[in-house]
């Protein structure tokens, strides 16, 4: 896998890239800013991207648009977004595309190197990995497109939105994985996903309710 990362901090920019490389990754380009992310982006054509959030001139939002443009230049790229910031209103455009694997995780809360591994292998594998925090502050102040769910199904579809599969959803809750499979066939019916939308329906199902 070849990975372009943008991150302002230098010495975080060097620990990604020495972690990345060092588990067999390669890193095509480590850049500080968006101008030069897109054209890393533009250059290597990437098989996925490690994004910090708040980058030069003003950092405020920079990294997650930038990360948006460069899905314009390679389409469908994987972005893993890496930051200790939620950007509400251009996370939401990234996670609600449906153009490819992403994923979200807070700096703060990352407490193992194989977590942020496993999180970017799946992004890139065109899957999801959200932060039950980001997930948490993305529905702040939204209408909840979930009102038809029941508390169980909630907790389900957040469970999905981690990236867990059926075994570890039925573990976490205590309950068995044909349980969990009629949880999330009621949630794909509710959420009006067609059953010809194949496996991309657990990926529009977190999408569906980021976006409503």
């Amino acid at each position: 896998m070849r990975v372009v990362i943008v991150e302002d901090s230098a010495i975080l920019a060097e620990g990604l890239e020495l972690l990345l490389t060092s588990s067999g990754l390669e890193v095509a380009a480590v850049t500080g800013d968006a101008e030069s992310f897109l054209a890393a982006v533009a250059e290597h054509r990437p098989d996925a991207a490690v994004v910090d959030v708040r980058l030069p001139p003003s950092f405020t939002d920079e990294g997650v648009h930038a990360a948006l443009t460069a899905r314009r230049i390679v389409p469908a790229l994987p972005v893993l977004v890496f930051s200790q910031y939620v950007e509400r209103v251009y996370a939401r455009d990234l996670l609600s595309d449906g153009a490819g694997g992403v994923g979200y995780l807070l700096k703060d809360r990352v407490a193992r190197v194989d977590d942020f591994l496993d999180a970017l292998h799946r992004v890139a594998g065109g899957g999801t990995a959200l932060d039950p925090e980001v997930v948490s502050q993305l529905l702040t102040r939204r209408s909840d497109p979930l009102s038809g769910l029941t508390p169980r199904e909630r907790e389900v579809l957040e469970l999905m939105a981690q990236g867990l599969g059926n075994t570890e959803i039925a573990t976490r809750l205590v309950v068995t994985e044909r349980a969990v499979h009629k949880h999330i066939g009621n949630i794909f019916a509710k959420l009006g996903l067609a059953p010809d939308d194949g496996g991309h329906r657990r990926v529009r199902a977190v999408l569906a309710y980021l976006d409503a």
